[in-house]
């Protein structure tokens, strides 16, 4: 993510931020310029100083503290260009549900800083067979028996449903350790179940899926008898050499969306770091062998190769940097030439797609 400074005082910025803590403004985010603009009131509107000639209104969420985002005063839309593909949210009556809520659509409005960056911007959230992205953010039920009827996270046919309960971080521990998984966040979630939807606009129905299968194999694999082997049997014992993660072993259509999470925490970290001016030089006789220098847009990179070239001396550091806090690596992951190779496959769909 690129960093934001405060236009009336040069304040750096979180993406997060609705107040400036140096001069108290009022800030926005103005998604079609990609940037965190400092506000002023302008009658019945609000003049951003990134962009003072549009008069601008907040999303609707904003009123329940959500969201951030803006929308031009007279494009006559209610909700931000990431708020408008939700399509269910939880009862805001429950407190825990409205702090939830609220994690989870800061995790989704850092999804769609990445999609609009990429020039991957899904339609908005109507009837989802017509080709848009919905989000359905629920919680577990009871059924007429009392019984519990739990909310699976998942994707179908451009809706994709999260439940609220993940954005519990003891929830979302207690299911990362019994599913096994090294890694599991509110972010990575969307970024995955994104995933899904892309590949039936990028892949599905298109030249591409030939290459697809050869790649990540035949997703006409029975998909449920595919997870119910992967959850009984586990992954194989050299899955590392060939995918990202234990779980994308599970059927071709995880491996592509597995894939495609971690291109987005590769694009995006590179994105971070390019804007810290971070370089990588350690001081040991073969240090040479991990040096890097994050100086190129990583939206603009045309080669995965030169990517990863960076990517991977990148992590050795910031994974060395949280072992000294005495927490786990950043990122707990062995890229193959394999994995790799479908990262690179990612990588062309995505510029070809972009827009």
């Amino acid at each position: 993510m690129k960093l934001f400074e405060c236009q009336h005082c040069g304040q750096p910025l979180y993406f997060e931020n609705t107040l400036c803590e140096s001069c108290g403004r009022r800030l926005g985010y103005l998604p079609d310029r990609g940037t965190l603009s400092a506000l002023e009131p302008d009658g019945d509107h609000w003049r951003a100083l990134a962009d003072p000639g549009t008069p601008y209104v907040f999303c609707a969420n904003a009123a329940h503290d959500a969201c951030n985002w803006m929308v031009p005063a007279d494009s006559g839309e209610t909700y931000c260009a990431a708020c408008e593909h939700n399509r269910t949210i939880p009862d805001l009556s429950d407190e825990e549900n409205l702090a939830r809520w609220r994690r989870l659509e800061m995790a989704k409005h850092h999804l769609f800083y990445s999609l609009l960056r990429l020039g991957l911007r899904p339609k908005a959230c109507a009837l989802h067979d017509d080709g848009g992205l919905c989000f359905d953010f629920l919680t577990d039920g009871v059924d007429a028996d009392g019984n519990p009827v739990p909310v699976l996270t998942g994707h179908a046919e451009g809706l994709i449903t999260i439940n609220v309960a993940e954005a519990d971080d003891a929830e979302r521990e207690k299911r990362r350790t019994a599913m096994g998984e090294p890694y599991r966040t509110l972010l990575g979630h969307f970024r995955h179940e994104v995933g899904h939807y892309f590949w039936d606009r990028l892949v599905r129905d298109t030249a591409a899926i030939d290459s697809f299968r050869a790649l990540f194999g035949d997703e006409r694999e029975d998909y449920g008898e595919a997870l119910k082997r992967h959850y009984d049997q586990g992954p194989p014992a050299d899955w590392q050499n060939s995918f990202v993660s234990a779980y994308a072993t599970a059927h071709p259509w995880e491996d592509w969306a597995e894939t495609w999470a971690h291109y987005l925490h590769i694009i995006d970290t590179l994105e971070t770091a390019r804007a810290f001016g971070l370089k990588v030089r350690p001081r040991i006789r073969l240090g040479h062998e991990l040096q890097a220098e994050v100086d190129a847009d990583p939206h603009r990179v045309r080669d995965m190769d030169d990517l990863i070239d960076t990517w991977l001396p990148l992590t050795y550091a910031v994974n060395s940097l949280n072992r000294s806090m005495g927490q786990p690596d950043l990122y707990p992951f062995v890229l193959s030439p394999t994995a790799i190779g479908k990262l690179a496959y990612v990588h062309d769909l995505v510029r070809k797609g972009g827009g």
